[in-house]
């Protein structure tokens, strides 16, 4: 069962690692733009990317998002991994549309702290193994991906 989970882990791992590499930013943000149909960034929009973070075993850097600007901000989050551990990636911008480019799961949960007026949306579509995600906007495999909505009037 161990050489079967670690066999699955690096698995996710590598492709994760490719789609990350094979794919360009600039794609992404147009999947997100299309998901959300309606928004105020025009046909070329600038954005700016939080860095990818890896936690392994609970051990590893939280992605957070503490800065509010005056209007409305396209932030990219590229790739997050959470393997055999808790994550929380916190994205409190009430003027923040954050498009993921994907974020992966295993044996592990993700909580996603996001200000109740920023928008979300995922440039890849989910996927879940044994595990919970009802936003579908992550690989999950054995694990469970949770909103939690914060500002809230």
């Amino acid at each position: 069962m161990l050489k079967t989970t670690i066999t699955l882990i690096l698995c996710l791992l590598t492709l994760c690692i490719n789609i990350s590499v094979a794919s360009e930013s600039d794609g992404l943000i147009g999947k997100c733009l299309n998901a959300w149909g309606k928004h105020p960034f025009g046909q070329s929009p600038r954005y700016r990317t939080l860095g990818s973070s890896v936690k392994v075993f609970g051990i590893g850097q939280n992605t957070d998002d503490l800065v509010t600007t005056e209007k409305p901000a396209l932030i990219l989050v590229d790739t997050g991994v959470n393997i055999m551990g808790g994550s929380t990636m916190q994205l409190l911008n009430p003027n923040g549309w954050y498009c993921f480019a994907s974020n992966v799961n295993v044996m592990g949960g993700l909580t996603i702290r996001t200000h109740c007026k920023s928008h979300l949306a995922s440039a890849d579509n989910g996927m879940t193994v044994l595990g919970g995600d009802p936003s579908n906007k992550s690989v999950t495999v054995m694990g469970a991906t949770h909103v939690e909505l914060v500002g809230c009037r």
